[in-house]
C-alpha cells in the first residue's frame, strides 16, 4: 500500500479550497473512482535523467539519441516534471530520438524569479538548444510550457519542425477556470497559495486535474521535492501571465510553423474555448480534443496522447492544414 506524500494537513487544505471550487464538482461527477488518489504500483521509471549546466543554471534533463526517425525535444508541465512523459517516453523509445527538458525554476532544474516570465524562459530554451545542438525537432508543450514554446518561435532563432501544445495560456482573452483567475488577478489567493505551500498546491492540482489517471507515490515524491520552497515562484509566473499574452497574441495569426493544439474536454484549469479560437487564427494547425479527458491529457489519455504525437512526427505536421 502506497503511502500518502502530501500528509494530512495538505491534503485538508487542498478539499477546503476545492469544495468552493465550482468546477471541482464537475470533475467529481464525471472522473473515473480512484482518479488522482495516489497509485500503489512500484514506480521503475524508464527516463534516466542527469544535470548539466546550461547559461549558469543545474537544469535536469534526458535525452535518448542516435535513433532513426524524429526528434522530439518534451518540456516540462506543471505542477509536474519530466517524469509525467514516463509512460509516452516509453512507448516511443527507439522510435525517435527524444530529449525530455525541465525548464528553469520547474521540475528537477535550478531557476529563480528572474526566470518566470516567457521571454525569459524561451531566452534559456534558445541557450540550451544551441549548446546541446539539437535541430529540426519537433516540440511538445503543454501547460506553462506553452507560451514558451510559442514563445521561443515566435521571438528567436528557433531551430523547431513544428509544436505541439495545449492545456495553457496562449491567447488572449484567455479563457480561465475559476482557479486559475483567482492565482493571476487576486492578490488575496496569491498570498493564499504561497501560505499553503507546495503540497496544497499539488494535492489541489491531483484531485482537479484527472479523470482517469492515478500518479504512483514516487512520481509525487518528486513533484514535491521539484516546487518545495518556490512556491513563489509559481505564484509569480502565473502573476506574468496578462503581460505575457501580450507578446504572444498579435503573433498568432502569422505563425508560420506547422502547430498541433491539444486539449481535454473537462480541463477544468484552462477550457477548450482556448484550443478553439487558436485554431481558428492559426495559418497552420490542427487540432485534438481528447474526450472525457482532465487537465493533464498526456497522462489522462496517455496512449491516445501518444498516437497523437507519433502520427504528429511521423508526417502528420506536413499535411494539409487549415
Amino acid at each position: 500500500m502506497a503511502s500518502d506524500p502530501f500528509g494530512f494537513l495538505p491534503r485538508a487544505s487542498a478539499a477546503s479550497l476545492l469544495w468552493i471550487t465550482p468546477e471541482y464538482w464537475k470533475v467529481r461527477s464525471v472522473r473515473t473512482e480512484g482518479a488522482g488518489s495516489v497509485c500503489a504500483a512500484s514506480t521503475d521509471f524508464c527516463m534516466k535523467p542527469e544535470t548539466i549546466s546550461v547559461d549558469g543554471l543545474k537544469i535536469r534533463h534526458v535525452r535518448a539519441d542516435n535513433v532513426p526517425g524524429p526528434t522530439i525535444l518534451f518540456l516540462s508541465p506543471l505542477p509536474q516534471s519530466i517524469y509525467c512523459y514516463d509512460k509516452i517516453w516509453k512507448a516511443l523509445l527507439g522510435k525517435a530520438t527524444m530529449i525530455a527538458l525541465d525548464l528553469p525554476g520547474f521540475g528537477g532544474s535550478e531557476g529563480g524569479m528572474d526566470r518566470m516570465t516567457f521571454e525569459a524562459q524561451s531566452a534559456f530554451l534558445e541557450k540550451y538548444v544551441s549548446e546541446t545542438g539539437i535541430a529540426d525537432f519537433h516540440i511538445i508543450a503543454p501547460d506553462v510550457a506553452m507560451p514558451v514554446a510559442m514563445h521561443y518561435v515566435m521571438h528567436r532563432n528557433h531551430k523547431a519542425k513544428s509544436i505541439m501544445i495545449g492545456d495553457g495560456p496562449g491567447i488572449l482573452p484567455s479563457a480561465d477556470g475559476s482557479l486559475v483567475k483567482k492565482i493571476v488577478h487576486s492578490s488575496f489567493w496569491q498570498m493564499m497559495v504561497r501560505l499553503n505551500g507546495a503540497r496544497t498546491f499539488l494535492a489541489s492540482a491531483t484531485q482537479i486535474g484527472y479523470l482517469h489517471y492515478s500518479p504512483t507515490e514516487a512520481e509525487l515524491r518528486d513533484y514535491i521535492a521539484s516546487y518545495e520552497g518556490r512556491i513563489d515562484q509559481v505564484v509569480a509566473y502565473f502573476a506574468s501571465y496578462p503581460e505575457g499574452l501580450k507578446t504572444l497574441d498579435p503573433h498568432i495569426d502569422t505563425l508560420q510553423i506547422p502547430v498541433h493544439v491539444f486539449w481535454g474536454d473537462s480541463d477544468a484549469f484552462l477550457t477548450t474555448d482556448n484550443a478553439e479560437r487558436l485554431h481558428q487564427r492559426l495559418p497552420k494547425s490542427q487540432l485534438t480534443v481528447f474526450e472525457n479527458c482532465g487537465h493533464f491529457c498526456y497522462q489522462d489519455k496517455a496512449e491516445e496522447f501518444t498516437q497523437v504525437v507519433r502520427d504528429w512526427v511521423n508526417g502528420g505536421y506536413s499535411s494539409d492544414m487549415h
